[in-house]
């Protein structure tokens, strides 16, 4: 791993333990191991960094979501599309990335560092999902496109605050909806 991928998977670690105004850069030169001057080689500011984490976080997320792509279009597919949505989400070294992911979409000051991506990834997310609500013949697949992502990110956020949220029968009402 190059040094640079290094310091974006600490950040990445660091920020969702502790929070972005609360990790120094220091900590993260100290944890990965480089300079302050390399790390401001690779990346103009603190801000900067922050948006090369949650293009990463992005990349692990669409990972999962795209591990079923290739899959025939109906509804084994749709349930492919939910099992790597909950899949992704349930796995235990992501939760705190995932919690992060949350804050910064939700924090104002991060937000505003982030908001063009957050603008991306959204749309690759609207594009994707409504193709899969097209192709299984639902009726205006753009509008139920946007109920199901506000579906997922509402069972998401309730998943990563309460420790016992009932994540695998949410999952299988879920699919018993869609399916």
């Amino acid at each position: 791993m190059d040094k640079r991928q290094k310091i974006i998977d600490v950040a990445t670690r660091l920020f969702a333990t502790h929070g972005f105004e609360k990790t120094p850069i220091s900590l993260i030169c100290e944890e990965a191991e480089v300079s302050k001057g390399l790390i401001f080689h690779h990346f103009k500011n603190k801000d900067d960094l922050l948006r090369e984490v949650f293009v990463h976080i992005t990349s692990i997320i669409e990972e999962a979501d795209h591990q079923d792509a290739n899959v025939a279009v109906n509804d084994i597919r749709m349930a492919s599309l939910i099992d790597s949505i909950f899949d992704g989400m349930m796995k235990p070294q992501h939760r705190k990335m995932y919690q992060f992911n949350f804050s910064v979409m939700v924090h104002p000051t991060t937000r505003a560092i982030v908001v063009d991506l957050i603008e991306e990834r959204y749309h690759g997310l609207q594009m994707s999902t409504e193709a899969v609500f097209r192709a299984l013949g639902y009726e205006n697949p753009a509008l139920i496109t946007k109920m199901f992502i506000a579906e997922i990110d509402g069972i998401a956020m309730n998943y990563l605050l309460n420790d016992d949220f009932p994540i695998n029968e949410i999952k299988q009402e879920f699919a018993k909806k869609y399916c």
